[in-house]
This record gives structure tokens, C-alpha cells and sequence, in this order.
């Protein structure tokens, strides 16, 4: 009996000390901690009973008990007579953000929006459009208590920010794997529309690795929550923004914005950030960032205060059956790459203008999504194995990613100017293939493969199909020497010669402006 008490004495005071010195580990290392660290340790000290998925019996009480505490209504206060209303970021984000407009008024403008809890010491995940430029930001939760917020870090390019109240042992969400969400599972969006107090709705999922053209500033005439105007076309040039939206059907509203989408488990698997709509409110097509994109940007944050990114360094354009044709191509899924950076990792790859991208570390890739998410969750100097199609062969290649410090995209594939000139141009261009060659009796020469409603090209009725074979009195012979040429006019014009599709010849020139 005594040796008995004895065991269990040590056994207690064994249990004892290894219990401080985790919790003196614990504190000690706290603020070296990556978000997935700080949730497992979480999560590890506060187990959570398990909840049972929704797919049978449709109840989401449980999901929704678990997740409301950690989801924050987030109000912003901007200071009068500052004119940053009416840019076309404002324009298509103003329906989740609330009354941008007023900014111009006397007294101070206000907004709310939604944000995430993912650490019990105060960080929280919204948009960047939420907080973007705000003077004063107040977090409340859901028991009342109310907290100021300073911004830890933005990335406009995700739409992205990191806000941190003083609070301690707050409420959280469990974050998911976003890799492992299927197309038709239920979700929940839950957060503030409207300014209403925490709500839920459920949906399903729609699609994902969907791209809307909402954060690429380059492109012109987006339609976002019912303006009336055309959703942009794909185009082929040098794009820093990462869209790869997972769509839900789940109701969501002006103030959802940075709010959480979760699973039927109750964990985070995306942040709310968009929707499409022609009436400025819900119409069935809401999207969230991935969490397993946002984890990525969020750790940045943490660790250097802004968003170390990589990149494989080519700029490309979606293939479909129409584009496989113009680019005189078999394969009509992947990613046709029309420009390679100089001295970026593709370069050194190997990797040439004319291949077709098709997997990135054996994930298939279908649309620009596929590859800017894969990448986007990486740093400088990863390793990334990239499976692309020259000549009809299959090659692998495995790309040492660079930073944006390290070979500067901007000056090596369209430059600020050319991509303005571009956008303004409102068209995609691709090599001509033999067909064309022949009937138009050149040898070489860009065709227009898609006209943009709005732009230039259409403004002065160039329909898709002509073909080009001079611009600014440069012989073109890929799409990246129509860049080559913008970039040398100086005088703001740009001309081009050919052919119509039916044959004749042609001659227009346009103005570029500043």
C-alpha cells in the first residue's frame, strides 16, 4: 500500500512539473508562435466537444454555437473632407463596406464590417478592404465587449489584413483545411450584414478556385454588385493579385465582409469577402478567400509585417477549346505562357514562351486560380515542381520561386505604362497559326483573339479575328512584341496594320492616355 502511494505521489508530482514547464514554455515562446501554433496549443489546453456534420439531419446549431463568439463586428471611423470615395476599388467594394460615399461630407465618415478571431491574445482576420485607410477601428463582440484594433498588416492583393485587440483568453474560430472543401458540402457565413447583430446563414458550395477580376485594378469595366457594366476578360499580362474564391450560395450581405465561412464541423475554411449581384445585395453568389491562403499571408504578417510573396515569373493566359485554337494548341486545359521574366526561376527552368503549364506539384491546373493559390501560399526560395507541354512532350521542371526584390516582374514584362496601354486596348492577342498564315499570305503576325466590351479596340469597331502584323511600324510576331512596342511609343499612340478577318487590308491608330 505504502509503495502504491508512493507511485501515485510521483506520478502526481512528475504530472505536476511537466504541466508548469509547458505553461512556462507556453508564455515564454508565445509570441513566436505561428497561428497554427497558437491554435493547437489553444485548442490542446480548451478541447472542444465534437461536432457531428450536418450532411444527414441539416442541424447547424452546433457549428453555429461554436463559431458566432469568435466572428466580431468591426466598425471603422474615417476623418472628413478626404477625398478617397468613388475609385474604382471603392465603387466595388462600397456594398460590403457600407457608406464609403460619405466620406466627402463634414462630419466623419463610419463603415462596419465582419473580422475573425484566430488567437486567443487578439488577432483577427478581415479584409484589407475593410480597414483600408481608416482613422479609427473598434472591435465588439458578440457578449458586447468592445476593444480598439491596430493594424498588424495589409495585402491588397488578397484582400487581406491582420487586426490585434488587447483582449486576452477571447473566444476563437478552429481553422480548417480549405484543400479538403468539396463542391455541393454545406457551409455557414456568419457575421454582421447590415450592421444587425452576429447572423447566420447556410448554403452550400458552389465552386472553387474562381477568379472574378474584382482585385486586379489593371482591368477596366467590371460589373460588381450590379453596375451594369461587363465582367472583365482574362488577359495576358503581369497580375500581382491572387483570386482563388471558393463560391458559396450561402446568403451574404453589405457588412459580411471579413467574416467567417465555416464548414459543418464548425471550422474556418474561408473568409468572406466579395459577392456578385446586379442589385447590390444577395443573389445567390457569395466568395470567400481559402483559409489555407489566408494562413499563409496572416503568418507574414506576424512574422515580418508585410507579405513575403514568390513568384515563378511568367505571365500566361487560360486556355479553352477557342484560345487552344488561336494559340494553334492541342491541349485545351493549362495555362499558355506567353512571356517569361528575365532572371526569374522560370527562366532558369527552362520554361519558354509557347509551353503550356498543366500541373504545379501534380495538382492539376485548369484556370490562372489554380496556380496563383498553389503559389501564393509560398515564399521566396520554395520549390515548387511545375509539369508543362512544348512540342506536344510532357516536361517537368522544379522552380526555385524569387521575390519581388530579387527580379522586378514589373520592368521585364509590361511595364506600368504598356499594361495601361493594354487594358485600355481591351484585347488578347495569340501568335497566327498555319491556317491563318496562308490565307492572309504572311509569314507572321498576332491575331486578335478577344475584343473587351469598352475598350479601345472595340470603341473603333477592330472586331476579334483581325489579324496584326505591324504595330507602331514594328513587324509582331508574339503577343509580348505588341508589348514591346507600346513600351517604345512616345508619343501616346498607338497604330497597328494587317488585316480584317475577311481579308482586307487595314491601318488604325489610337490614342493612349496618360
Amino acid at each position: 500500500m505504502k509503495k502504491i502511494g508512493i507511485t501515485l505521489l510521483t506520478a502526481f508530482v512528475g504530472g505536476a512539473v511537466a504541466i508548469g514547464g509547458y505553461k512556462l514554455a507556453e508564455s515564454k515562446y508565445a509570441g513566436s508562435l505561428s497561428l497554427e501554433d497558437k491554435q493547437k496549443v489553444y485548442f490542446t489546453n480548451n478541447p472542444t466537444t465534437a461536432i457531428t456534420a450536418s450532411t444527414g439531419n441539416l442541424d447547424f446549431t452546433q457549428a453555429a454555437a461554436i463559431v458566432a463568439p469568435g466572428v466580431v463586428h468591426i466598425k471603422t471611423t474615417y476623418k472628413p473632407n478626404e477625398s478617397r470615395g468613388g475609385g474604382t476599388m471603392d465603387d466595388m467594394f462600397n456594398e460590403f463596406f457600407g457608406n464609403r460615399g460619405q466620406r466627402m461630407q463634414a462630419q466623419p465618415s463610419m463603415a462596419s464590417g465582419s473580422g475573425v478571431i484566430v488567437s486567443n491574445d487578439g488577432y483577427i482576420i478581415t479584409n484589407n478592404h475593410v480597414v483600408e485607410d481608416a482613422d479609427d477601428i473598434t472591435v465588439i463582440l458578440t457578449d458586447k465587449r468592445s476593444f480598439k484594433a491596430k493594424v498588424i498588416g495589409r495585402d491588397p492583393n488578397t484582400d487581406l489584413a491582420l487586426i490585434k485587440v488587447g483582449g486576452t483568453n477571447l473566444p476563437l474560430v478552429k481553422i480548417g483545411n480549405s484543400d479538403n472543401v468539396r463542391v455541393g458540402e454545406w457551409v455557414l457565413a456568419v457575421g454582421y450584414p447590415f450592421a444587425m447583430e452576429s447572423t447566420v446563414t447556410a448554403g452550400i458550395v458552389s465552386a472553387k478556385a474562381r477568379s472574378i477580376g474584382i482585385l486586379n485594378q489593371q482591368r477596366q469595366s467590371p460589373r460588381f454588385r450590379g453596375n451594369g457594366r461587363q465582367m472583365p476578360e482574362e488577359q495576358p499580362q503581369a497580375n500581382t493579385s491572387i483570386e482563388s474564391f471558393i463560391q458559396t450560395d450561402a446568403a451574404i450581405n453589405r457588412g459580411n465582409s471579413g467574416g467567417a465561412l465555416v464548414n459543418a464541423n464548425g471550422e474556418l475554411i474561408g473568409i468572406n469577402s466579395a459577392i456578385a449581384s446586379q442589385s447590390g445585395n444577395y443573389e445567390g453568389y457569395g466568395f470567400a478567400i481559402p483559409i489555407n491562403l489566408a494562413k499563409k499571408i496572416v503568418d507574414d504578417f506576424m512574422k515580418y509585417g508585410s507579405v513575403k510573396r514568390g513568384y515563378i515569373g511568367v505571365s500566361f493566359d487560360p486556355l479553352d477549346a477557342e484560345k487552344a485554337a488561336n494559340y494553334n494548341v492541342k491541349q485545351i486545359n493549362g495555362l499558355y505562357v506567353n512571356g517569361v521574366v528575365k532572371g526569374s526561376g522560370a527562366e532558369s527552368a527552362g520554361l519558354k514562351e509557347g509551353d503550356v503549364i498543366t500541373k504545379v506539384d501534380e495538382n492539376e491546373i485548369y484556370a490562372s486560380a489554380d496556380l496563383q493559390e498553389r503559389v501564393g501560399r509560398l515564399h521566396p526560395g520554395d520549390k515548387v515542381r511545375v509539369t508543362y507541354l512544348r512540342d506536344g512532350r510532357e516536361y517537368n521542371a522544379n522552380i526555385v520561386l524569387k521575390g519581388d526584390d530579387q527580379v522586378n516582374m514589373a520592368a521585364n514584362t509590361v511595364s506600368a505604362a504598356a499594361s495601361k496601354a493594354l487594358s485600355q486596348l481591351g484585347a488578347t492577342f495569340a501568335p497566327v497559326n498555319a491556317t491563318q498564315k496562308q490565307r492572309f499570305n504572311i509569314t507572321a503576325g498576332v491575331a486578335i483573339t478577344r475584343v473587351q466590351s469598352g475598350g479601345l479596340l472595340d470603341s473603333y469597331d477592330v472586331p476579334a479575328g483581325t489579324i496584326i502584323t505591324k504595330v507602331n511600324g514594328k513587324p509582331v510576331t508574339k503577343p509580348s512584341d505588341v508589348v514591346d512596342a507600346i513600351n517604345a511609343s512616345k508619343n501616346n499612340m498607338v497604330s497597328i496594320s494587317g488585316f480584317t478577318p475577311d481579308g482586307a487590308m487595314m491601318r488604325s491608330t489610337f490614342p493612349i492616355g496618360e
